[in-house]
């Protein structure tokens, strides 16, 4: 089959048919079809390993790093906690996003748009937007910081270098995505190894290491503000719009058996992705605790723990790699980066289909994310450098944790809708579970606003009249962020889903209107290119 030569509109939508969501966007891109055998075997499973490990970039990105590094060398072991607690809620959370997408045959930001009026979806679209460009700055630093230690370039330069990286990143995806994928989680994998191997020279107390991983503990407010950086580096809001979207891509069988089988293999599939990126962030928490913690640390070293960030800290590696430690430190971490970008990509790609039903061509897209990251990280290292730029990656997974409510909440309330779901619908198990980590993730958010806003204004040298006003307006702030929470979580779902599989009979199949694999999902994806004669 000969690929279309039509050259590409750059904005499209769907407007022939509105009822008919999964009319494909993009015509002239090829795909594959990934089909799942109608028949009971576990060799299925590999039918549906994929959107996972994909989504798991997102866990081992730049941002986890900093974050993780930042913890060890401050709180050696104190906040593994944190780490533990934040896979679990991912491993459920993740999970709750592919069933959304298996059962129902759209993804979050679709119910999104069904669910809400005009205003709440806009503007839950742009918070979504903002997520993604939040997401970006440390791709955008962490790539820079590569550079630096690679080449000597500027961070600042870097930062501007960025842009270009990402284009002809997305160039050579058309030569096959998959083989690119491979590629970078080689290389991240490969630093994985090292820090797996420097823990062997390390040798952390394993006790202090297990009363870090279940004793909770936040020790001051500088303790909770990087334990709100992890969450958020943990637990991103465009990682449930990107999962209920890529699951999207299996032409599974449509029956009630089918679809529980899907959704048990996608939780195995996740829970393996996710105990990687667990291992992986335990890891560098460790090192950076034991090695910024040890009495033989020689008077450099010790100056770089004290204001640790992702350009300083490949000496944690010496051990391992010797003079070669930041060479592969940055080879990994320019490939953590660029991975993250392409995932990046996807979620933009489905939130900006998803609420406003419109789409960009993919290099556009990219385009206009990555300008919005450069301008803040382009700032940022010309005024404060690298360590200016290492806070800048706190601050944007900090914004990352404040906006989870916004994609979490609508996904726990679909989730749990029997109008949505049928037979699918949670458990209650599953749904108070759910419900408790989201409103304990909320409280943390809550409470480092309220106490920093506090003691912001009590430190401050203003005149009594403008901390008041100050403390009014950030309060009101605060209100509404929490009157937001409150429309979302009381609001009654009111658009239902469409199955026959409603009834819960066994076998019974599906009939929908939505026929998957979703075209346009696979299309968005930029598989591999093919021609046949």
């Amino acid at each position: 089959m000969a690929a279309n030569s039509t050259p590409q509109p750059q904005f499209m939508t769907n407007t022939a048919n509105k009822n008919l969501s999964n009319q494909p966007l993009i015509d002239d891109i090829e795909y594959d079809q990934i089909v799942v055998p109608d028949k009971k075997s576990w060799k299925n499973i590999f039918s549906y390993v994929g959107p996972g490990f994909l989504v798991c970039i997102a866990y081992i990105d730049p941002g986890n790093f900093q974050t993780d590094l930042q913890a060890g060398a401050q709180y050696k072991y104190g906040l593994l906690w944190i780490i533990l607690l934040a896979s679990f809620a991912a491993l459920v959370i993740q999970s709750l996003a592919a069933n959304l997408g298996v059962v129902t045959g759209k993804h979050l930001a679709e119910h999104c748009r069904k669910e809400y009026p005009k205003v709440p979806n806009f503007i839950l679209w742009v918070i979504a937007e903002i997520a993604i460009v939040a997401c970006d700055i440390p791709e955008v630093i962490g790539t820079a910081f590569a550079l630096n230690m690679l080449f000597k370039i500027p961070i600042w330069c870097g930062v501007l270098i960025t842009g270009l990286s990402t284009l002809g990143l997305l160039l050579l995806q058309q030569y096959g995505v998959r083989k690119l994928e491979f590629l970078i989680a080689f290389l991240v994998l490969t630093i994985a190894v090292c820090f797996f191997v420097e823990l062997g020279y390390a040798k952390p107390e394993s006790s202090e290491v297990l009363h870090g991983l279940f004793v909770p503990q936040l020790k001051g407010s500088g303790a909770t503000k990087l334990a709100i950086s992890l969450l958020g580096a943990m637990v991103m809001p465009h990682n449930l719009f990107l999962h209920s979207a890529l699951v999207l891509s299996r032409k599974i069988p449509r029956s009630v058996n089918g679809i529980r089988d899907a959704c048990r293999y996608y939780l195995i599939e996740s829970g393996l992705a996710l105990m990687v990126a667990f291992l992986i962030n335990i890891s560098v928490i460790s090192v950076s605790g034991s090695v910024c913690n040890s009495s033989t640390m020689t008077a450099d070293d010790r100056e770089k723990c004290e204001d640790l960030d992702l350009n300083k800290a490949s000496f944690l590696l010496k051990n391992v790699l010797g003079n070669w430690s930041s060479k592969l430190f940055a080879i990994a971490l320019l490939a953590s980066g660029q991975s993250s970008t392409i995932t990046g990509t996807y979620a933009g790609q489905y939130v900006m289909q998803g609420f406003l039903d419109l789409r960009l061509k993919p290099w556009i897209r990219n385009f206009l994310t990555r300008s919005l990251a450069i301008v803040p990280s382009l700032i940022v290292s010309l005024i404060g450098g690298s360590a200016g730029a290492g806070d800048l990656i706190i601050i944007a997974s900090m914004i990352l944790s404040f906006e989870l409510p916004f994609a979490l909440i609508p996904l726990l309330k679909f989730t749990s809708s029997k109008t949505k779901m049928g037979s699918h619908v949670n458990p209650v198990a599953v749904s108070a579970a759910t419900w408790v980590i989201g409103t304990l993730i909320m409280g943390i958010n809550i409470y480092y606003l309220a106490e920093k806003l506090v003691s912001s204004l009590k430190d401050s040298h203003l005149g009594k009249a403008v901390k008041v006003l100050c403390g009014i307006l950030g309060a009101l702030c605060l209100l509404v962020y929490l009157c937001s929470i409150l429309y979302l979580a009381i609001r009654k779902n009111k658009e239902s889903t469409h199955l026959l599989a409603l009834t819960g009979q066994e076998g019974l199949q599906v009939s929908e209107s939505n026929n998957l694999p979703r075209e346009d999902i696979l299309r968005m994806q930029l598989p591999q290119q093919r021609t046949t004669n």
